[in-house]
């Protein structure tokens, strides 16, 4: 049986604003893209990442919206298509998210990794999960236990970044070509070889939502 032609590459191209925090807004385009990228034979998802506060709990409503966020951002990571992250500028919050659930990542030189603080205390994301899992060298120690940024040449250093570049979303063409045969359900499996397994994850996740309910809540104890 004759094979079907493979598709032109579709670019899915989501901004993901750090400054304006976590919205079910957010949430759908993510998945929009999700869903384009599993239906489509090839596809490579852009995120186009910057900005970010030092107060997430100003942009995290309740529980549910971040747990449906962490749901489409492990979504994003078991894609059966290659993700990129375009990276300016500080990039925190869901930024931050975005950008270290991508599969490759490309950031402008003023970048700067920034875990939150959030009622004097960082930020209990799964950032910092992520952060962990993609380095263990002593500037991930310093960022994940007391909040200090990572820029951009620290980040190359440190494998969190695979590119720093004056022009990160320049040249769609060239990821294109670069990435966009990388498809297909072997993809999610040399992810997940390359992750902790299923089980660490979803107790790392567990323990992650419990921390940032009690961050929630003092703060709005002390409100």
């Amino acid at each position: 049986m004759q094979r079907e032609p493979r598709r032109a590459c579709e670019v899915l191209e989501v901004d993901v604003d750090g400054t304006a925090g976590l919205s079910a807004a957010l949430v759908a385009a993510v998945s929009g893209a999700c869903d384009r990228a599993e239906d489509h034979q090839a596809a490579l998802v852009v995120l186009r990442t910057r900005g970010g506060g030092g107060t997430p709990g100003a942009s995290v409503p309740d529980i549910a919206l971040l747990t449906k966020w962490e749901s489409v951002l492990r979504r994003l990571e078991r894609l059966p298509a290659a993700s990129v992250a375009a990276m300016w500028g500080p990039c925190a919050g869901v930024a931050l998210d975005a950008a270290l659930a991508a599969d490759y990542r490309i950031a402008h030189p003023t970048v700067e990794l920034v875990p939150c603080v959030a009622a004097g205390e960082v930020w209990p994301g799964m950032a910092l999960y992520r952060m962990s899992r993609l380095s263990q060298r002593a500037v991930m120690r310093r960022a994940v236990l007391f909040g200090e940024p990572v820029g951009a040449q620290q980040a190359l250093a440190a494998g969190l970044v695979d590119e720093v570049a004056q022009e990160p979303a320049a040249d769609p063409g060239r990821l294109v070509g670069r990435l966009s045969g990388v498809w297909g359900p072997d993809l999610a499996i040399r992810r997940e070889l390359l992750q902790s397994s299923g089980a660490e994850f979803e107790a790392a996740l567990g323990g992650h939502l419990a921390a940032c309910d009690r961050v929630l809540r003092r703060r709005t104890d002390g409100a």
